[in-house]
């Protein structure tokens, strides 16, 4: 497996991260908890040392299980979860949270459920607009000095939020959306971690299933799905008439990546991969079948050729990529 360094950290990935937001049993369709237990440990096999969650998948059982499911393989890999949310008597996430004294509890928390003593990448996970970021870093600066977590990041950050957190601290990455369908953080943000050398971590390299090609013109969600919404980030990718022109391209790039053997899956995350800042491309994997597949996309590289008929494709398609859109924050 291809290895990236995320920023100027001393973390090595592998590109390809695992991803745990379908791990949360509660918000993304149907989980075999178990068969996701067991793909947890056969990445780690294939050479897979990312894994990547949050307190608020469920909330708290995509780190409980990954928690159980590292055992005594946690020290060989490098976790990374988030924090930001405050949550009722009852375990529903009620809004943002990003002050001091909120930041650390919910780190001891994210401590226990995933069984370790340091997490090596703590985020932000969205910006509290309430709360001043020089706040927001302090909490993050005092986990560091406590050895709690190695490193700190923010998730779904603008340039303007990152310049105002550096003022305060060092931010090791951004984890952001990105992926074929949505295509905003080339604008600002990419730029901007290119040049101060902060890691991108890319979610939803397959836009949410998108990219998968098991969508079908039939194919609907249940109403606790997130995805049944019909918008995903600000962006209508699942609303009606949007996601039929979606699966259009879809097909096409299916015949186009058959042409060197390959499923729409892993050219998606070839093409996310095929990007210079970006740290890894983290892919949700809730069974073996599906790690294989993602793993083999890993040592890919799409030609100048591939890209340009990827983005003829949208054209001719007539659905946007979003570049130039605002990102939803």
């Amino acid at each position: 497996m291809q290895k990236r360094r995320i920023g100027d950290s001393g973390l090595i990935c592998s590109a390809i991260g695992f991803g745990t937001w379908e791990m949360s049993t509660t918000q993304y369709g149907a989980i075999d908890v178990q068969e996701a237990s067991a793909a947890v440990n056969a990445a780690i096999d294939a050479g897979i040392n990312l894994f990547d969650t949050a307190e608020v998948y469920g909330p708290f059982h995509a780190e409980e299980i990954l928690g159980r499911a590292l055992g005594a393989r946690r020290k060989d890999v490098i976790v990374v979860t988030k924090v930001g949310f405050q949550y009722d008597e009852a375990g529903k996430n009620i809004g943002r949270n990003a002050k001091y004294d909120h930041i650390l509890a919910r780190t001891e928390g994210c401590l226990r459920r995933l069984q370790t003593d340091w997490i090596d990448l703590l985020l932000i996970h969205w910006p509290d607009h309430q709360t001043p970021l020089d706040e927001t870093m302090r909490a993050l600066e005092a986990l560091q000095a406590a050895g709690k977590i190695r490193y700190y990041g923010v998730s779904n950050f603008t340039v303007e939020m990152m310049e105002e957190c550096q003022r305060h601290g060092h931010l090791t990455a951004n984890q952001v959306g990105y992926n074929l369908f949505d295509r905003r953080m080339e604008a600002q943000v990419l730029p901007y971690c290119l040049q101060h050398n902060i890691g991108f971590m890319a979610y939803g390299t397959l836009c949410y299933g998108l990219c998968t090609g098991a969508f079908t013109p039939e194919t609907t969600f249940v109403e606790w799905d997130w995805r049944s919404k019909g918008r995903a980030f600000g962006l209508p990718l699942f609303e009606r008439e949007d996601f039929l022109k979606e699966l259009r391209v879809v097909e096409r790039l299916r015949t186009l990546a058959a042409g060197y053997g390959k499923s729409v899956a892993q050219l998606a995350i070839a093409w996310v991969l095929g990007h210079p800042v970006v740290s890894v491309a983290l892919v949700g994997m809730r069974n073996e079948r599906e790690l294989c597949e993602n793993v083999a996309a890993a040592d890919w590289q799409l030609t100048a050729a591939d890209r340009a008929e990827i983005d003829r494709i949208f054209a001719e398609e007539g659905v946007p990529t979003y570049v130039d859109a605002k990102q939803a924050i």
